[in-house]
């Protein structure tokens, strides 16, 4: 999502700093460096083996197989209820264990001693169809960022992962890196509820209720690169809370280059009686149900155009972060809310490898987040937590993204999300199935 009359200039503006940019392309790779992606990487290229002790696993195809007496529209199970954790991670041990957590994480466990992470066995669940994965193989050998510079968009890719196998330059692999994370499998189509919780001073308030309907043309099974028409994504919000927010319509679209197609978003406000485009929802604008702490662009980790940051690549860690929250996903929202943060005890954390994105704000732009560290999952390209910093460098926002298995899709999906400002103030946007029901469903945003 994006920001102020920026949005619609970000486009002509972003032409217009790209104009002046060599036009180097980076070529895709090799059909021989492709063809690990059916050897020794997985499919959207993972390492498929296990780390060296054994605690992460080698990948086997993820999750594909629903519980016994599952039946569609029922919500999905907890298939790791059995599992105990391994440890826990608080005040009194964090020190041991920083070097493995985002720096957020380990702000919040040494300012409150009451937070504090469990760690479970690994179990590397992601998937997709076989026609995702048949498209990411044909993407590794043709897409190309866009040679006016990777952050503006790509080229040559549809219907899976763009950039499986990253390039080994820092500077190109970066912006590959967080548009695979924008173009991520998570389903073609669906609708779903979203209730956006405030937290605040110790209080709790609903900052708003919506249906959110999402398409991704992008993976369209019928569709094929020749015809596809540039826009990955869109979405559509319909507010039914709080009162002053019901009747209000979000439209949005997202392309994968900016420089073709800039961004696009309409509303309907109250009152006015007709559609606006509004390109204001963009960027760090604050979100209309986040209570001043979320911006558009901070929703499912990173949401929007990525042509406001430099992206560079760091590496690949292995660390701890939140996966297969089933149990967060069946949870009650007015019990597993508390009163600073979600409950400890129905969350869960697991050590998976994660390739780490530097986004530093490239000159010329502005952004009230002007430093972001990624950390994204390498087996399905989720963010899984971001690392925010003002201006001074001083740490401003801690992003935790969870996930969902929903082994009939197939995949492991986004669930929800968490901001915590400062660390201490935080807003969860945390979704009921339906309005008036209980639990998260798959794909609820938070």
């Amino acid at each position: 999502m994006k920001r102020r009359t920026f949005g619609m200039m970000a486009g002509s503006t972003a032409a217009a700093l790209a104009a002046g940019l060599p036009k180097v392309a980076r070529a895709a790779v090799t059909a021989e460096q492709a063809a690990a992606l059916k050897s020794t990487l997985t499919p959207f290229g993972a390492d498929k083996a296990g780390n060296a002790d054994g605690s992460i696993p080698a990948w086997t195809g993820g999750l594909t197989q629903t519980a016994p007496g599952w039946t569609e529209g029922q919500q999905q199970p907890d298939y790791f209820a059995s599992d105990a954790p391994l440890l826990t991670i608080n005040s009194g041990n964090v020190t041991q264990y920083a070097d493995m957590l985002p720096v957020g994480v380990v702000n919040m466990i040494n300012k409150h001693t009451d937070f504090f992470v469990r760690v479970y066995p690994t179990h590397r669940t992601s998937a997709a169809p076989q026609w995702v994965y048949d498209y990411t193989y044909q993407n590794a050998t043709s897409a190309q960022l866009d040679p006016r510079g990777g952050r503006f968009g790509f080229h040559g890719a549809y219907g899976g992962i763009a950039f499986p196998i990253l390039d080994p330059d820092p500077a190109i692999a970066g912006p590959q890196a967080i548009w695979n994370h924008l173009t991520r499998w998570d389903g073609a189509n669906y609708k779903w509820a979203v209730s956006a919780y405030i937290i605040s001073g110790g209080n709790i308030s609903l900052g708003g209720l919506y249906w959110l309907h999402d398409h991704y043309p992008y993976y369209d099974q019928s569709g094929s690169l020749a015809n596809f028409n540039g826009w990955y994504e869109y979405i559509h919000l319909d507010y039914i809370a709080p009162p002053v927010l019901v009747g209000q319509v979000l439209m949005e679209w997202s392309p994968t280059n900016a420089l073709d197609h800039p961004s696009q978003a309409w509303e309907l406000l109250n009152g006015q009686g007709r559609v606006r485009k509004a390109p204001e929802l963009t960027y760090d604008t604050p979100t209309a149900t986040g209570g001043g702490i979320t911006n558009y662009d901070e929703s499912y980790g990173f949401y929007g155009s990525p042509d406001r940051y430099n992206w560079t690549y760091l590496g690949k860690k292995e660390i701890y972060i939140p996966y297969n929250n089933n149990a967060l996903a069946n949870s009650d929202p007015n019990k597993a809310i508390g009163p600073q943060f979600l409950d400890p005890s129905v969350v869960r954390f697991e050590k998976h490898r994660v390739h780490i994105v530097d986004a530093v704000l490239a000159p010329g732009e502005r952004h009230t987040v002007p430093h972001r560290r990624f950390y994204i999952d390498e087996d399905n390209w989720h963010v899984a937590a971001v690392d925010e910093y003002d201006a001074g460098g001083n740490y401003l926002k801690l992003c935790l993204e969870f996930n969902t298995n929903v082994p009939n899709l197939p995949g492991t999906v986004f669930l929800n999300s968490v901001v915590h400002r400062d660390s201490i103030r935080a807003c969860a946007v945390l979704s009921p199935g339906e309005p008036g029901g209980t639990g998260l469903m798959p794909g609820d945003e938070v």
